[in-house]
């Protein structure tokens, strides 16, 4: 373990598992003696958790290594996550950067600790192979009172054509349903009263929960068993591939006392022929049956979707594939990515290249779809009386929470109301795409 103590600041660059991830490195830090700061305070060590997924992950880097600078020239910078594995030595070469640790090591960060010094000329690298990556580590975000990001998987061995996520993070392997049940006890302890379940690929829960590729437990095992945990309010499924949501899956969510009504399904195209470029594992026809079903047992569930832009082939024609597919689809929003170029990828050698500026025309229409959905979906909620959790955030006097199904809400600032659920009425929507709540006679009863 580390002797050096002192102050330790933390910045997460990309997803939900990579804030679970740092929550995890900043707890082994604190209770090894190090105080934690912000980051644009003096701290003797600097964490960024870095993202391969973004475009501009090196441009990314280089901005918070900068910060950290400015705020303790002599502060130690330790760089981690996805694009710390893709990239370790351009990485080393950042003035400012003293230590890169790959996905193997960031675990290990205290012992890494011990002798470092504040380096002038490039830093030190500490990376394994990723096939030595086979391990699980539990992690969970406690950062937010409101809402914790528990990781359940890790990993991923589609080898989807576009994607760099298997390369930085290694094959599938899972928590132990032992160990998932114990942190989310944990978490409950803390009067969080929301679980978001994370992980790169977390349908395929089960696989590597024992060091092989023995698959006794299933996505379905899982949120069973949490769906027994007493104290969690509600547990949201961050993002799940369409051919692994199966319809069990389903039907438990929309009887669960726990598991709130919304799902996150990547679709990358509605196209049927770049999907098969993609090498993902399913067609337009699956991806509708699992929205589908969605419907048919929940009506009003949240339903999101990733969708990629410009990939390589994808002509007019073909996006207006994927976006008539979409106009048609009872679903609620939209992430619109913008295809980039990976070093490694296979999508990276295809021909049939989009011009940037077609992408960005394409991203910009899919937002615009995005936006439309969203208020016509908020729309089919007015009127109805639901549980908000609200947050800890003021802006401006006015205090956001969300319904279960992921609808956006505000009113007044009122610090009573940090992290409770209130049963409000949905009014209308706002300028800001909010919408407003009034009292119900649910809330009257609950005060009561």
């Amino acid at each position: 373990m580390s002797t050096f103590h002192g102050t330790a600041a933390f910045h997460t660059l990309g997803c939900k598992l990579n804030f679970a991830e740092t929550s995890t490195i900043a707890r082994q830090l604190t209770d090894a003696g190090y105080d934690k700061v912000s980051f644009d305070d003096k701290a003797d060590v600097y964490v960024i958790n870095t993202c391969s997924v973004t475009e501009n992950a090196d441009r990314e880097c280089k901005l918070h290594v900068k910060r950290a600078m400015k705020a303790n020239p002599e502060g130690l910078v330790v760089i981690v996550g996805c694009y710390a594995q893709l990239k370790p030595e351009e990485i080393s070469q950042i003035n400012g950067v003293d230590l890169v640790l790959g996905a193997k090591e960031k675990f290990n960060i205290l012992s890494y600790l011990d002798d470092l010094e504040k380096r002038e000329n490039e830093g030190i690298v500490h990376s394994c192979e990723i096939e030595e990556t086979d391990f699980f580590i539990g992690s969970y975000s406690i950062g937010d009172r409101t809402r914790a990001f528990l990781k359940v998987q890790d990993g991923c061995d589609y080898k989807c054509t576009y994607c760099t996520i298997p390369l930085a993070r290694g094959i599938s392997r899972s928590d132990t349903i032992e160990n998932v049940i114990k942190n989310a006890r944990e978490i409950a302890e803390r009067d969080i009263k929301e679980i978001v379940l994370t992980g790169v690929n977390i349908g395929d829960y089960g696989k590597g929960e024992f060091g092989n590729k023995r698959h006794e437990h299933t996505f379905l095992d899982l949120i069973s068993e949490l769906d027994k945990v007493d104290g969690i309010e509600r547990i949201r499924i961050s993002s799940i591939e369409p051919n692994l949501l199966k319809d069990e899956s389903i039907d438990l969510v929309s009887k669960s006392k726990s598991f709130v009504p919304h799902f996150h399904i990547p679709l990358q195209s509605g196209c049927d022929d770049l999907l098969k470029k993609m090498k993902r594992r399913y067609l337009t026809k699956l991806y509708n049956d699992r929205v589908n079903k969605i419907r048919e047992v929940m009506p009003d569930a949240a339903i999101g979707v990733d969708v990629i832009v410009g990939f390589p082939g994808e002509t007019e024609e073909k996006f207006m594939e994927t976006y008539n597919f979409l106009n048609e689809l009872p679903i609620t929003y939209l992430h619109v990515f913008t295809y980039s170029e990976r070093e490694n990828t296979e999508a990276a050698d295809m021909d049939g290249v989009v011009p940037i500026p077609e992408r960005k025309k394409r991203n910009k229409m899919l937002r615009i779809l995005s936006e439309k959905k969203k208020m016509a979906f908020y729309q089919t909620q007015l009127g109805k009386t639901l549980p908000v959790l609200w947050e800890h955030e003021n802006k401006d006097g006015k205090m956001y929470g969300f319904t279960e199904n992921y609808v956006r809400v505000q009113k007044d600032f009122d610090p009573a109301f940090v992290n409770q659920i209130e049963f409000l009425n949905l009014e209308k929507i706002l300028s800001d795409g909010t919408v407003s709540v009034q009292s119900s006679f649910e809330s009257f009863l609950a005060k009561a």
